[in-house]
């Protein structure tokens, strides 16, 4: 492998041939081809030294060189060399420099010219890689077309043009099924750097793909006149889509609908016949939500928004139309608008509120040692705690028809009284469950929640400043696609997120965990953070 005259250009048309086909760049090759001549002549010299080869952009002409450093105390006497030496070779030299000395042309033989081979291929392969990746990594996002290559247990094998991209099972529509050679559209959900090359992952479930082909089949969604606000899917069965239009003369249902259906007919042509509810987005969460309960009619919705959590209640004969089949409606609408919905009939929840009535006025007439009619007329204008009786103002008690200011001090009197007497009771069996002197001497707790405390362990200031505040005011998780319901421990106190945030960063406080100047740190960065998050939207919103 004796690099001559005659074939020192075919160096440069081997490399131009190369890059032309693979897409990267013709310098890129020829390192390549620099590195293995090096790496070939290592070999033929000895590893230990730094041979380096170099090919003429323009003539093609190679040169091999040996480099070595000068340094003070030589370590490696292959590459290095000591000032004194180098200044017999180069007067110039100095500690740092590189002396270069030019070697003969020689023949590489077989071997090193397969090894040459090798390296070339190498770099060759990762410079493809890289150029797919920075080709496709800023693609995420976008829908792609391609045709099946193969199919792979299940996942299917796409060729994408420049590239090969995965679309796995469980991103494929239900009963959908590839053969190789059959086009497919695609989102492009995901693009990773890997060692065995540039991962691209698509998807036809995202609902991202939805929004996308809306995309492409409503001009008015491309130029932001419309925006599709929400997605929620069952990927094959039905979806639902919030949107909203910025012009008030456009329709965005219409628009989106198209002439005689065309539009979303094209769509769901797309998704395998999977049926599209369009919906008009709300910024009121409750007309929203009735919106997205479509075809079903609702009579009353009461939203908890603190816990994301919302009652609908439906006529009798509605309920299944509400629900859908399998709990598809319900489960599609509570995805949309981010609720966790809880659907009862006007049977059901008249039931309910009979129950709650009867006992409120049983904890009324029990405590305070009143009648029925006194306790179900304190029910009916809305109290429903011995708390709101006792330190109301008192003309909220007069304002109740035939309650005079005697009746109103005496009601008071034993509600006051009773809750006295709770307290007592709860604070001594809190004692006897162990709670510390600490935790009593935290204001901000009641007699009642040191005992629902001391019932799960917590006994001592310490251990209430370790909790998470979502321990104490509850929350939701999702396990296994579903959102689960966490039971705080003051959850039943009416003890919401905020509260117990404040309540454990005070007991922090009070135990020296953390100082006054850190909560005010945190407590600007907070509202810092949320500024740039509006400030954020407000630009998108714009845009």
């Amino acid at each position: 492998m004796a690099i001559t005259s005659a074939n020192r250009l075919e160096l440069l048309q081997i490399a131009d041939a190369v890059a032309r086909e693979k897409l990267i760049d013709p310098d890129l090759v020829i390192e390549a081809m620099e590195e293995s001549l090096g790496k070939a002549a290592r070999s033929r010299y000895g590893a230990e030294y730094d041979i380096r080869a170099h090919i003429d952009r323009k003539t093609g002409e190679l040169t091999m060189t040996r480099n070595r450093t000068v340094v003070e105390e030589v370590e490696n006497t292959f590459t290095e060399l000591t000032l004194e030496d180098a200044k017999e070779i180069d007067p110039d030299a100095e500690i740092g420099s590189v002396l270069v000395d030019p070697l003969p042309p020689m023949d590489f033989g077989r071997i090193a010219a397969q090894s040459a081979k090798q390296v070339i291929m190498q770099k060759v392969r990762e410079a493809e890689r890289e150029r797919q990746y920075e080709e496709f990594k800023d693609r995420v996002g976008e829908i792609i077309n391609g045709s099946v290559k193969r199919v792979e247990y299940g996942n299917v094998i796409v060729d994408v043009g420049r590239g090969e991209a995965i679309l796995r099972r469980d991103q494929l529509i239900n009963r959908e099924a590839f053969r190789t050679g059959d086009r497919v559209r695609a989102y492009i959900r995901d693009v990773r750097s890997e060692v065995r090359g540039p991962q691209i992952f698509l998807s036809r479930t995202a609902p991202e793909f939805l929004a996308e082909l809306f995309k492409m089949e409503v001009p008015e969604i491309y130029d932001g006149i419309i925006e599709i606000k929400a997605v929620a899917r069952d990927p094959g069965s039905r979806a639902k889509i919030g949107v909203i239009s910025y012009d008030n003369s456009i329709d965005p249902v219409g628009a989106c609908v198209g002439m005689r259906g065309s539009r979303v007919q094209a769509v769901v042509n797309e998704l395998q016949g999977e049926k599209i509810d369009i919906i008009p987005w709300n910024e009121d969460q409750a007309t929203f939500l009735v919106n997205a309960l479509q075809p079903a009619e609702v009579s009353k919705v009461v939203i908890d928004e603190e816990a994301d959590r919302v009652e609908v209640v439906v006529p009798e004969d509605q309920l299944s139309l509400a629900i859908g089949r399998r709990g598809q409606n319900v489960r599609l609408a509570s995805q949309i608008t981010g609720l966790d919905i809880d659907i009862m009939t006007e049977a059901e929840e008249s039931e309910r509120r009979q129950a709650e009535f009867a006992e409120r006025t049983k904890l009324f007439m029990e405590t305070m040692n009143v009648d029925e009619m006194v306790a179900q007329l304190l029910v009916s204008e809305g109290f429903a705690t011995l708390e709101e009786v006792a330190y109301i103002d008192i003309d909220e008690i007069l304002a109740i028809d035939g309650f005079e200011e005697s009746t109103a001090e005496e009601l008071q009197a034993r509600a006051r009284e009773s809750l006295d007497e709770l307290n007592a009771k709860a604070i001594e069996k809190a004692r006897e469950m162990g709670v510390e002197q600490s935790l009593f001497d935290y204001e901000g707790l009641t007699p009642q929640m040191f005992v629902a405390l001391a019932e799960d362990g917590i006994t001592s200031l310490e251990e209430f400043a370790r909790c998470a505040d979502w321990e104490l005011a509850g929350g939701y998780t999702t396990v296994d696609g579903k959102r689960v319901k966490d039971e705080g421990l003051l959850e039943k106190f009416d003890v919401g997120l905020e509260e117990a945030q404040a309540l454990i960063m005070n007991a922090r406080l009070a135990l020296g965990w953390v100082t006054e100047e850190q909560l005010a740190e945190d407590e600007a960065a907070a509202e810092a953070a949320a500024a740039a998050e509006a400030e954020e939207n407000a630009t998108g919103a714009e845009a």
